[in-house]
């Protein structure tokens, strides 16, 4: 048994009886309709490959997504699924979570769902600690409405809906998710599927939620917006590879390193000119505390997205809020016997309207 099937069955999830599972096995019979060349394929495929990992029966997995490109996911998954509301994905698959313990609860959504109409339901899933594995396809642009500018696209972007540049400052949602001391953050990149697959294991093996951003490639209304992390010839020098428990070292020949500043502050510089009052970081993905987790999220342009860094920022247990609201219960229904749902609504808390 898998690691990541282990620890759902030790959450009290259903695993399939012994008969191995395939990629093929959770691709439905729905024609995939993204554009040619769209990121969203790439995902779609490490996805569906990665799933047999999980040791569950098909009918135990469920995504929900909310509305825009990414939001198709769900008919391409042989699994349970809802095409829900705009940016109500996050509260949706809330309630899901808390009242079925035995199923593996994703969400999937995009920039504009989760970070525009949908943050606020966003920002409780991830402090509440809900049981959600939660994909944020980042691709800093509204793709399904033609091209207008998102909550993560960067200042100055020309857009159909700011044809003089965007005055927005944009938003980094692995900040904002450890921001709300979400207990696992991480980020990694459409193309890099090995570096994905290995990401989502750490996600699904997580108890509690799990939000993964993914920069993803939206090839017709904003091509090659992270093309210097994917470029062969750039990515070296300019994407972080965090690895916990490593100094955070990058670069073709690794000369160049983060360090903590005497104001606490992290910063870029070349390993032989580390001064005698900074430190060389080690990254601690699993600190009690999120604030080197948030650092190190600052680092990188936010325009040309030079010195970004990829991987697991944070890794943190905590009681998730479905099983502490079913032991809420539980030592109710112990104490009181069960509850009658006509009498609680025909109690004393009622009044008239005359």
């Amino acid at each position: 048994m898998s690691e990541i099937a282990a620890a759902n069955r030790s959450l009290g999830l259903v695993p399939k009886a012994d008969a191995p599972q395939t990629k093929k096995d959770f691709t439905s019979d729905q024609e995939v309709r993204w554009c040619p060349g769209c990121g969203d394929y790439i995902i779609l495929a490490a996805v569906q490959s990665f799933l047999p990992e999980l040791g569950l029966r098909r009918e135990n997995i469920v995504f929900v997504s909310g509305i825009g490109c990414s939001s198709r996911f769900p008919y391409y998954l042989d699994t349970y699924g809802m095409h829900s509301i705009h940016g109500r994905a996050p509260a949706i698959a809330t309630g899901l979570a808390a009242s079925r313990p035995d199923l593996s609860v994703w969400v999937v959504t995009g920039d504009g769902d989760a970070l525009s109409i949908g943050g606020n339901h966003l920002l409780h899933a991830l402090r509440r600690n809900v049981n959600l594995k939660i994909l944020l396809f980042n691709n800093r642009i509204y793709g399904l409405t033609k091209g207008q500018y998102s909550p993560t696209s960067e200042q100055g972007k020309i857009t159909k809906s700011t044809p003089v540049g965007s005055i927005d400052h944009p938003f980094n949602p692995v900040s904002l998710a450890l921001g709300a001391e979400a207990t696992f953050v991480a980020r990694s990149v459409d193309s890099d599927r090995a570096h994905l697959t290995q990401v989502l294991r750490a996600a699904a093996a997580h108890e509690g939620t799990a939000l993964v951003e993914i920069y993803q490639n939206c090839n017709i209304f904003n091509d090659d917006a992270f093309s210097i992390l994917t470029d062969p010839s750039t990515r070296d020098e300019t994407t972080i590879r965090l690895e916990h428990g490593e100094p955070v070292t990058f670069g073709a020949d690794r000369q160049h390193v983060v360090v903590r500043r005497p104001d606490g502050s992290m910063a870029v510089t070349e390993v032989d000119r580390v001064g005698s009052d900074e430190t060389v970081v080690v990254h601690d993905a699993h600190a009690a505390q999120p604030s080197s987790a948030f650092a190190l999220s600052r680092l990188g342009d936010p325009s040309t997205l030079a010195g970004t860094p990829i991987g697991i920022f944070r890794d943190v247990d905590r009681p998730t809020y479905d099983r502490l609201l079913n032991d809420q219960i539980d030592a109710a229904v112990e104490a009181n016997g069960p509850g009658e749902l006509a009498r609680l609504l025909a109690g004393n808390d009622t009044w008239t309207v005359s």
